[in-house]
């Protein structure tokens, strides 16, 4: 199950990839066909924490996932 972090909406455009970046920014860049270069979206900070997966959902906000990892041996 997901939490939601951020507390501000993105809106998204057709044609563009919306991800965090490292900086913890969320930036998008143009898709197939498109010109043009990335550009940062929102101007607030995520931070990261070890063992989650973080991502833009359906509803443009920015929410992470524990990660399941660790299956162990077989």
């Amino acid at each position: 199950m997901a939490e939601k972090i951020s507390n501000t909406a993105v809106s998204r455009e057709s044609g563009y990839l919306y991800y965090l970046g490292k900086d913890g920014y969320v930036w998008r860049t143009p898709m197939r066909g498109k010109r043009g270069s990335k550009e940062r979206v929102s101007n607030e900070k995520v931070s990261r924490e070890e063992g989650y997966l973080y991502f833009i959902d359906k509803n443009g906000y920015v929410s992470r996932a524990k990660q399941a990892r660790g299956r162990g041996k077989k």
